[in-house]
């Protein structure tokens, strides 16, 4: 039986035109992510992680190449249909938390709901039990700026899951925090990967948290250096 990926990268570049000079910022970049996959991507600053990120997120379209998006290529849908099966199929986690100030924590993990057209009482509910889940139930009615860093990044992880997402990006997720409490990120990630089988993307550049992962995937000078999977400590070439 042949799964079908989740996210396919086939021969990516990403070149930027900043006037006479071309800045490549992804080459030649060739990625699979299945259905439950744990997987890290490292990098030093400017080696192009974020637009390999943007790139699998279909955020943004590559210069040349295939991107597929749960086996449809995303440069033959339009605006609306990508719109719709990236905000079903993926959630995203950013290092700044993007909340909205003026919202409490139960409205901000609603949001994604509104745009999928989920019923109010259900988004309630769902965004209820999601700030349970990562240990906000006393905190749900609590605006952003009442709230730690470490609280502000897990209502950002239940708004990452509200739309109940098979793949969730995130974007160094404890780059704003401290050790203790980047800590207790990554085990509420986890224990989404294990617990309901989400397919979890890291963007780091952080040895240790890489150690949570399955597969890491090291990229440099925006091409895809080392694929490799993890297990008991042991690093393998893929």
């Amino acid at each position: 039986m042949i799964t079908e990926k989740i996210i396919k990268l086939e021969n990516t570049w990403k070149v930027y035109q900043l006037g006479k000079v071309e800045l490549i910022a992804l080459k030649n970049v060739n990625l699979d992510v299945n259905p439950g996959d744990f997987v890290t991507i490292m990098g030093a600053s400017g080696s192009g992680k974020s637009t390999l990120l943007n790139i699998i997120g279909c955020l943004d379209s590559p210069t040349k190449g295939k991107v597929f998006l749960k086996g449809k290529d995303i440069s033959l849908l339009s605006e609306d249909e990508l719109s719709q099966l990236r905000g079903k199929t993926i959630g995203f986690v950013f290092q700044e938390f993007n909340l909205l100030p003026n919202l409490d924590a139960l409205e901000n993990v609603m949001m994604p709901m509104i745009f999928q057209g989920t019923p109010v009482e259900q988004r309630k509910k769902r965004a209820h039990d999601l700030l349970v889940s990562v240990g906000l139930g006393e905190r749900i009615y609590h605006q952003p700026a009442e709230l730690s860093g470490g609280e502000r990044q897990r209502i950002a992880i239940a708004r990452a899951f509200a739309n109940d997402p098979e793949l969730v990006i995130a974007d160094e997720p404890t780059g704003n925090l401290d050790s203790t409490t980047g800590k207790k990120i990554m085990e509420i990630l986890t224990d989404f990967h294990k617990r309901e089988g989400k397919t979890i993307i890291v963007v780091t550049h952080d040895p240790h948290i890489a150690e949570y992962s399955e597969k890491i995937v090291d990229i440099k000078d925006g091409e895809i250096t080392i694929d490799h999977k993890q297990e008991e400590g042991i690093l393998w070439s893929k």
